[in-house]
């Protein structure tokens, strides 16, 4: 399989909530895959300055994006300013999100709408902007973070629960809307990550409901050993890259 930069023009992936956790890792992987990575936090970060530091070691020119998921209009702005500047995107993984845990009878309506706004409001307000430019190039790789929290449901997230459902739908209608212009839409849903959202109440009330303690990533779409996060670290493995090949 030929690598990006080994192709005339060098492949660039937007990660949405790269700059920790599954979006950093992420980013990484990719930038060894060959990948221009756009970082992506809230705001300008020590974090941020790290990783695009670590990603240059690769040979790659990342860059960096900082504008909130949840505002709309920001998201826009900062999006079709940077694809004004450098071009679209080749890929987009959008994995930028939050949890605000409790039972529904006591969750503040804050802790609903913060949620749903991030996790399924990003949706929107980071695709909406990118997938004309996208399809004008009929090309392009969409790839978006759940979790098995959005296909099974789990006790004290009803928020993020229903965003990662919400995702999960939205992504198979794109999926076809956007099959005719060669760009691809796919979702990974892992189960419990030991990231900066997890917290030691999380596993205790979570791990029990993940089989072998492990989370397939689409098992049945692309079937190898590699496609298994243990719920330990994250560090991605090279199948990531595999939604982003031609």
């Amino acid at each position: 399989m030929m690598s990006p930069t080994a192709q005339s023009d060098r492949r660039t992936v937007l990660i949405t909530g790269s700059t920790r956790g599954i979006g950093r890792a992420a980013a990484l992987r990719l930038a060894r895959d060959g990948y221009d990575v756009v970082v992506h936090g809230r705001k300008p970060s020590a974090e941020a300055d790290t990783l695009l530091a670590e990603l240059r070691e690769f040979n790659t020119a990342p860059r960096a994006l900082f504008f909130d998921v949840a505002d709309r209009a920001a998201a826009a702005a900062a999006l079709s300013a940077d694809i004004e500047a450098h071009g679209i995107y080749w890929g987009v993984v959008l994995n930028a999100g939050i949890n605000r845990d409790g039972p529904l009878a006591g969750m503040p309506a804050q802790d609903w709408d913060q949620v749903l706004a991030v996790d399924l409001g990003g949706f929107y307000n980071v695709l909406q902007p990118l997938t004309l430019p996208m399809a004008r190039k009929r090309r392009g790789r969409i790839v978006v973070m759940s979790s098995v929290s959005g296909i099974s449901g789990t006790r004290g997230q009803t928020n993020y629960s229903a965003a990662k459902a919400g995702v999960i739908g939205a992504a198979k209608a794109l999926a076809a809307e956007l099959a005719s212009r060669s760009i691809t839409v796919n979702v990974i849903a892992p189960g419990l990550i030991d990231t900066a959202m997890a917290s030691a109440e999380d596993r205790e009330r979570i791990l029990p409901y993940i089989p072998m303690r492990v989370s397939a990533v689409l098992m049945k779409w692309l079937p190898s050993q590699h496609f298994c996060f243990p719920t330990t670290r994250p560090t991605l493995p090279a199948p990531l890259s595999l939604f982003l090949e031609v």
